[in-house]
């Protein structure tokens, strides 16, 4: 189910929202009665993608100033 909620509640209430979006709701954030953004839970499942895995080259990742410049 979505709620809809004014801008100014969602910027009072982030933190209480952010635990309602992650129990399951939705929200549709609106301005002057005009829906802005919604906000959803994230599917995790589909979400992340690992395209490359640095702790399999170096034993607790790589630091990234040393790949930014062999790049």
């Amino acid at each position: 189910m979505e709620n809809i909620i004014g801008l100014k509640e969602f910027r009072a209430d982030v933190p209480k929202i952010a635990g309602k979006v992650a129990r399951g709701e939705s929200f549709i954030v609106v301005k002057r009665s005009r829906p802005i953004f919604k906000v959803s839970p994230v599917d995790e499942e589909d979400t992340w993608e690992t395209v490359i895995d640095f702790t399999k080259i170096k034993k607790g990742g790589l630091d990234i100033k040393d790949i930014l410049r062999r790049i």
